[in-house]
């Protein structure tokens, strides 16, 4: 009845110790960098020009029926991005068809697990949506795969098969990224040694000399995109947390087999003159 009692607090408490590890893992989404006066209003036209936002924030653009529109947001090891795009169109137009697309830092199409990627409005209509489940980030993957790292993800929206008629008609557009956390199921043993981040950004040096005055140099740096608590690399997840719980369990598993053999080995002592 003692052994029990301890297993029975032991597993309470590596419970309760369980619990915001197993808390950080739930579905959510990532907070916004910024309000919504904060959130962009242009889209880029390529990929070396993309207009960095944020997960969780919304983004407007204007743009003409025809254009290659361009965001990029930053994704990390364990996330499961959702990419959303609405279309809002002009009154007259004809039929058209329009497509979303993700890509990794390394410009490579990444394949949408669900989601109407592609739609198309019929004449008239006011809108459209568009959606992008991504597949989970991964911390490590083979040189060879093809799996999404963490990085950099560029998002592109354009029309296809556009009719001549409607080359050119102003269109507005929305979009905006969510992830879920997957939690441990999605970790891996290994790590990247950097994020996919492409591109070089330079920035104005402010420092100032001996004498007081600005050195004006000018700094080249990496994308200053990335997630709001920096990049993990995949090297902390609740496995960690499970793991350890599993290990106190076998030992105090151990113990209790321990004990018990133990008790039921001893020799029964016969009172004398029985």
């Amino acid at each position: 009845m003692r052994f029990t009692r301890v297993l029975s607090a032991a597993v309470v408490a590596l419970g309760l110790a369980a619990g915001p590890a197993a808390a950080d893992s739930s579905p959510s989404a990532s907070p916004s960098g910024g309000g919504d006066g904060d959130a962009p209003t242009v889209a880029g036209t390529s990929f070396r020009t993309a207009t960095e936002i944020d997960q969780g924030q919304r983004a407007t653009a204007g743009g003409s029926a025809g254009d290659y529109l361009y965001w990029s947001f930053p994704a990390d090891a364990g996330q499961r991005p959702t990419v959303r795009a609405t279309v809002k169109l002009p009154e007259t137009h004809a039929a058209e068809t329009w497509r979303i697309d993700v890509y990794d830092g390394l410009r490579r199409r990444q394949a949408c697990q669900w989601g109407a990627e592609t739609r198309t409005a019929q004449a008239g209509a006011s809108s459209l949506e568009l959606a992008c489940v991504l597949r989970t980030v991964r911390a490590w993957s083979e040189p060879w795969a093809n799996d999404p790292l963490p990085g950099t993800y560029y998002i592109r929206l354009t029309a296809v098969n556009l009719p001549a008629s409607d080359l050119g008609v102003p269109v507005s557009t929305e979009v905006q990224v969510d992830s879920k956390d997957m939690g441990g199921a999605a970790a891996v043993d290994g790590a990247l040694a950097e994020p996919l981040v492409p591109g070089i950004a330079v920035t104005s040096g402010n420092d100032e000399d001996a004498d007081g005055e600005e050195d004006g140099e000018r700094n080249a740096v990496l994308s200053a995109i990335e997630p709001e608590d920096g990049w993990s690399s995949g090297w902390w997840s609740d496995r960690w947390v499970w793991t350890g719980i599993g290990a106190v369990l076998a030992a105090l598993a151990g113990i209790g087999g321990y004990a018990l053999t133990r008790g039921s080995g001893r020799p029964s002592r016969t009172p004398p003159g029985a």
